[in-house]
C-alpha cells in the first residue's frame, strides 16, 4: 500500500493527515487520488466510513494550492453537495482540518438557520463551499451566490439525495456550474437511477468501487429478535441497560416514532435525544455534541438525520424498526465497526417487518441470525402479508420457531449449543467488503 506523500498531494496536506495520526491510504483514497489529481471525472460506489472525504478533499485542496487564484466575489471555486445538514457540516469541519494553516477558505450552507450569516461568508468569495441543494438554491435565487466559477464539483451521497427529492434541484444545479469542470459523485449504491444521474454530471468518468451494493460492513455482528410490535420499546430499554452495550443510535423509520421511543425510555429513567428533521438546528447541535463528548449515550434517529454521523468507536446499533428499503440498513449498520473496532448491529422484527428482513438478507446475502427474547417475552412468530413497499423474495430456511432464556447481545457462535427451548440459526458469517 502506498503513503499520503507518494501521490503528489500538497506537502502540507501529508503533514496535517501524519499530525491526525493517518498512517496510510484506504483503497478508496489509493483509487481516487491518482485519478483527480490526474483531472478525470470519478463515479465512487463507496459506504459511510470508508474514507471518501479524504479521498475526494486532499487532490481539491491539493489543486486548488497549486492555481492560488483568489476567489471572484460572490461566488466558489469548489462546490461540494450534501444530502443533510449534518453530512454538509462534517463535510466542512474535515475540509477545515485538510487544509490547515493555508490560506484556502471554507464555507458551509444549509438551512434551518438564518441566512444572512452564510450570505456575509460568501460576499468575498470563498475556495471550498459545501452546500445542501435546497439551501444552494435560495442562495443562487437571491442573488447571493454564483456558480460561474467552479471548477471543481462533488456530488456525495447522491443516492441519498435522491431519495429526498433532490433530483430537480441537482439538474438545475448542474446546468449553472462550467461545463469545463472536475466532477466527481459518490454513492454508496448504484441502481440505474443513480447511473442516469451521472450521465448528466459526468463526462468519460473513471470509476471506483471499494465495496458491491451487497456488502454490509466489516466487523459488524449482525443479529436480530422477533418481537411484537408493542413489546419493541420495553424490549430496546432491557438492552440499553446491558453494561456491554454503551452508546448506541437506535433508528426509528419515522420522527414520530422517534419522539415516542424518547418519551418512553425517559419512563424507564434512560435519558435519550431525538435527531430527525423536525427539530431545530440548535437542538440537533446540541443532542450530537453531547454524543459526541459521551455525555449521552442514546441517540434516537431517523435514516435522514443520521447520515454523515460519524462516531469514534461507536459500539452498538439498534434497527427499532427495520427500514423499507433494504439498502437503508447498509447504511445503519455502517455507522458501528468502524477504525478497526468491532461493532454490534441489533434489528427488533416484528410480524410485519419479516418481508423487509428477507429483502435485506437478500441484499447482503446472508442470514442474519435470530436469537431468543428471553423471559418476560414472547417471540412473534407471525409473519405477516409484506407491506407493499417491502421487498425481498420467500426464504428457502424456515425460521427458528419458540425461544426461552435471557435476551443475548451476541449472535451463537460456531460450535456452541442452540438456545435452550427453541431450534437454533446457523452461524453467520462476517460480511466482508471486496476491493
Amino acid at each position: 500500500m502506498n503513503s499520503f506523500d507518494s501521490f503528489g498531494l500538497a506537502p502540507s496536506i501529508v503533514e496535517v493527515l501524519k499530525a491526525e495520526g493517518y498512517s496510510k491510504p484506504t483503497p478508496i483514497q489509493e483509487q481516487t487520488f491518482p485519478l483527480s489529481l490526474e483531472g478525470h471525472d470519478i463515479l465512487g460506489i463507496a459506504q459511510t466510513g470508508t474514507g471518501k472525504t479524504l479521498g475526494f478533499a486532499a487532490p481539491i485542496i491539493t489543486k486548488l494550492l497549486k492555481e492560488n487564484v483568489r476567489p471572484e466575489k460572490r461566488s466558489c471555486r469548489a462546490l461540494v453537495l450534501a444530502p443533510t445538514r449534518e453530512l454538509a457540516a462534517q463535510i466542512a469541519d474535515s475540509f477545515k482540518t485538510y487544509a490547515g494553516k493555508s490560506s484556502l477558505s471554507v464555507v458551509v450552507a444549509f438551512g434551518g438557520v438564518k441566512i444572512n450569516p452564510q450570505r456575509t461568508a460568501l460576499a468575498r468569495g470563498v475556495d471550498i463551499l459545501v452546500a445542501t441543494p435546497g439551501r444552494l438554491e435560495d442562495l443562487i435565487a437571491q442573488k447571493f451566490l454564483t456558480l460561474d466559477h467552479v471548477s471543481h464539483l462533488v456530488l456525495d451521497e447522491a443516492d441519498q439525495m435522491l431519495d429526498l427529492g433532490f433530483i430537480h434541484s441537482l439538474r438545475r444545479i448542474a446546468k449553472l456550474v462550467p461545463p469545463q469542470r472536475q466532477t466527481m459523485l459518490f454513492s454508496a449504491t448504484m441502481p440505474k437511477t443513480i447511473r442516469d444521474l451521472a450521465g448528466g454530471f459526468l463526462t468519460d468518468p473513471k470509476e471506483v468501487s471499494v465495496a458491491p451494493q451487497s456488502s454490509t460492513a466489516e466487523k459488524v455482528e449482525q443479529s436480530a429478535y422477533f418481537v411484537k410490535r408493542g413489546d419493541k420499546p420495553r424490549f430496546v430499554a432491557d438492552i440499553l441497560r446491558r453494561k456491554e452495550v454503551g452508546q448506541v443510535i437506535v433508528f426509528t423509520r419515522t420522527k414520530h416514532g422517534a419522539d415516542k421511543l424518547v418519551r418512553h425510555l425517559a419512563k424507564e429513567d434512560i435519558d435519550a435525544a431525538a435527531l430527525h428533521g423536525n427539530k431545530t438546528q440548535g437542538q440537533r447541535q446540541r443532542a450530537l455534541g453531547a454524543f459526541r463528548e459521551k455525555k449521552l449515550n442514546v441517540l434516537v434517529a431517523t435514516d435522514i438525520a443520521a447520515r454523515g454521523i460519524d462516531i469514534s468507536g461507536l459500539g452498538h446499533v439498534i434497527n427499532f424498526e427495520l427500514p423499507n428499503v433494504p439498502e437503508q440498513y447498509v447504511h445503519r449498520i455502517g455507522r458501528t465497526g468502524r477504525a478497526d473496532r468491532d461493532g454490534n448491529a441489533i434489528s427488533l422484527v416484528s410480524g410485519d417487518e419479516k418481508s423487509y428482513l428477507r429483502g435485506i438478507e437478500k441484499l447482503i446475502r446472508q442470514d442474519i441470525p435470530v436469537l431468543p427474547v428471553g423471559e418476560g417475552y414472547e417471540d412473534d412468530l407471525e409473519d405477516l402479508p409484506p407491506p407493499k413497499q417491502g421487498g425481498g423474495g420467500q426464504r428457502q430456511n424456515p425460521r427458528r420457531q419458540g425461544g426461552r432464556g435471557k435476551p443475548q447481545g451476541q449472535a451463537q457462535k460456531q460450535g456452541q449449543k442452540p438456545a435452550r427451548g427453541g431450534r437454533g440459526r446457523r452461524p453467520r458469517k462476517k460480511a466482508t467488503a471486496k476491493a
